[in-house]
């Protein structure tokens, strides 16, 4: 381990952290040697290229890790969540005012819009150094060679695949840095996802099969090939290759954990269990995020911290006005569930559901027994499953100690958004045994299942107008849930959608996948069914921009209309004493951060339309086709 935080040191230490928060000074590049791994001996081997591309894989947790986890920012810039922290300003509710380039972007209070422009290019610095050196280093053969490049590869669209959905036109770093540099452009995000492509082609048919957890595998390229094909309207190689995966990591439908025995647990409880994650015959699992106990640089995912109601701030209260619960258990108590922290976790809110995804999404008809929704009670968790366990209430002989909760009818705006909700129990519960509250332990997370390879799937047959071929793709998901089938006349881009959400909770970056959709109706021009045949345009994708850009007219982009046509907040009135939970059609993009504009002082990185600055972009440079940005041009 110490040579490897060696490695790191020496193979970072001459590269500025551009496009960020921090800058670099000539003396601080002429570091004293700490050791002999220098870039040139560290990297001249198989070993050592692993080992910088795991700075990269390890840092891909940390979207998923922590508390307010940057993937929550994800969701609540969509139709499934918003922000429920209602005890203080700053927290990402009314866009308007608070999603703005000056504004707070990296922070647990606020949001981790920032975060994801900061991180996506100092792993993009990992993958380039790998990619730089790839050909001075020394391997067995050519497909050993091959599959490290391969990989870093994949690493590298990884994050550009966010950033061009999230930002748009981004600067294109193609080559390792390794002097200060202030003279960025933006690049057409077209052209950018031209040389993805490309590049995880390449992955895809180099990376091996079968990885340990945590590293990139073969199938991990494909998803990625898969989406980016997608948007540059190539849906045949995309279902060529989502039926390659699939052939080869067929979806888990039978039990296969120790969990199985048991009570009050079923088969989404097993796949999405600590011990699925670790169990090497999961054959749906295709690429992990990893944490594991005691380990070194082990994280807490924290899931439960962020995605479960705040059920002990006090404000849970007995009919007749006592303090109904707390983290700790009255004594003598025998009921194991009557630890509400042990049982459910010790959450705070942070990530509200709407009504969408905890309630109108599980239609009684077609959802009724399906294992990952609300009429599955043993998946889903409502208010009114948990008991009233203060202690002090058992001390006084109270009626309620042990009955299930009530809600206050008079309960506050505040308390209803943060603490009175229903969530998918079976999907965020981590244990965290080394821990006196339970907000998530360790655990490895999946990034791509083989239930997302059918739901894209689905999507590539619904572009191509072969509903019969969706529905079957979609019914592989639904049946094993157990969900009622749907039949080709009902396949819509709705539908699609909702079967994301029903299986991707906490696992998608839904803003992501429903910005990436947005795009392709605007480039395709596909009419929308759902929105009564509506055509979707480029041209004006983010609006109109200058003066009063806050504008909040449908038809613009299918992002804004699927947000607020699903959402019960946003755009409603839905306000508490701190915020109005407000969005606009140009957040279907975020703000390039203020900083990374500002300290590129001899170049031009454009700001999305819609926030100040934007008046200042200049054309987006094209990626070439052959050849690079930074490096070798031939």
């Amino acid at each position: 381990m110490k040579n490897y935080r060696n490695l790191i040191y020496s193979i970072t230490i001459g590269t500025c952290t551009i496009l960020g928060f921090q800058s670099c000074s000539k003396d601080w590049l002429k570091p004293e040697p700490k050791s002999f791994y220098t870039p040139e001996v560290a990297l001249s081997n198989p070993e050592g290229l692993y080992a910088a591309l795991t700075a990269a894989e390890r840092n891909m947790r940390h979207e998923f890790f922590g508390d307010a986890a940057p993937i929550v920012t994800e969701m609540v810039q969509s139709d499934i969540a918003v922000e429920g922290t209602t005890d203080k300003a700053g927290p990402q509710m009314d866009m308007d005012i608070s999603l703005l380039p000056d504004a707070q972007l990296n922070h647990t209070d606020f949001t981790k819009v920032g975060w994801y422009w900061f991180e996506a290019y100092k792993g993009i610095k990992y993958a380039n150094t790998v990619i730089a050196r790839v050909d001075f280093a020394t391997f067995k053969d050519d497909a050993e060679k091959n599959a490290i490049l391969g990989a870093a590869y994949f690493q590298r669209a990884y994050r550009y695949y966010k950033l061009v959905h999230q930002f748009g036109d981004v600067p294109f770093l193609d080559w390792e840095i390794t002097e200060p540099k202030y003279d960025f452009n933006s690049y057409d995000r077209w052209s950018i996802l031209k040389r993805l492509k490309k590049d995880l082609e390449f992955a895809y048919e180099w990376i091996p099969e079968n990885v340990m957890r945590g590293k990139t595998s073969k199938a991990a390229a494909g998803v990625l090939l898969m989406k980016i094909a997608m948007e540059l309207e190539d849906f045949d190689l995309a279902i060529k290759v989502g039926n390659e995966i699939t052939a080869k990591h067929p979806l888990m439908k039978s039990r296969f954990t120790v969990n199985q025995s048991l009570p009050n647990t079923n088969l989404m409880f097993d796949l999405h269990s600590v011990e699925a994650k670790l169990d090497m015959t999961n054959t749906e699992g295709l690429m992990y995020v990893v944490s594991y106990p005691e380990a070194e640089g082990s994280a807490r995912i924290e899931t439960m911290r962020n995605a479960v109601p705040f059920w002990n701030n006090g404000n849970i209260k007995t009919p007749d006005g006592q303090t109904g619960t707390n983290v700790n258990v009255a004594a003598g108590e025998t009921d194991p569930t009557m630890n509400l922290n042990k049982t459910y976790g010790r959450g705070i809110g942070r990530l509200r559901p709407t009504w969408y995804s905890s309630n109108s999404l599980w239609r009684s008809d077609k959802e009724a027994e399906d294992m990952r929704g609300i009429h599955n009670k043993q998946s889903w968790r409502k208010m009114e499953d948990l008991r009233y366990n203060d202690p002090a209430l058992k001390t006084k002989g109270s009626q309620w100690y042990g009955k299930n909760f009530i809600k206050n009818p008079s309960m506050s705006p505040e308390d209803t958004i943060r603490l009175w909700f229903s969530w998918p129990h079976y999907k965020v519960f981590v244990p965290d045994p080394l821990q006196a509250t339970w907000t998530g332990g360790e655990t490895p997370w999946y990034i791509y299942r083989s239930a997302e390879v059918y739901l894209l799937l689905a999507e590539c047959y619904y572009w191509k107008s072969q509903p019969a071929m969706a529905a079957t793709a979609l019914n592989e998901v639904r049946t094993r849930a157990g969900a009622k089938p749907i039949t080709a006349g009902e396949v819509n881009i709705g539908e699609i959608l909702d079967e994301r959400a029903r299986e991707l909770y906490y696992e998608e970056a839904r803003h992501t996948e429903l910005v990436r959709i947005a795009y392709t109706y605007a480039k395709t021009k596909k009419p929308c069914e759902i929105f009564g045949g509506r055509v979707y345009s480029l041209e004006n994708f983010s609006g109109p921009g200058g003066v009063n850009s806050n504008i909040k007219q449908n038809g613009v982009n299918f992002w804004y209309d699927r947000v607020v046509s699903k959402s019960n907040f946003y755009n409603k009135g839905v306000k508490h004493k701190w915020a109005e939970y407000k969005i606009s059609v140009h957040h279907v993009l975020w703000p390039v951060p203020a900083a990374a504009i500002n300290a590129n002082v001899k170049g031009v990185i454009n700001q999305n339309i819609g926030y100040p600055g934007a008046e200042r972009n200049e054309k987006p440079q094209i990626v070439p086709d052959e050849g690079t940005v930074l490096g070798p041009k031939t």
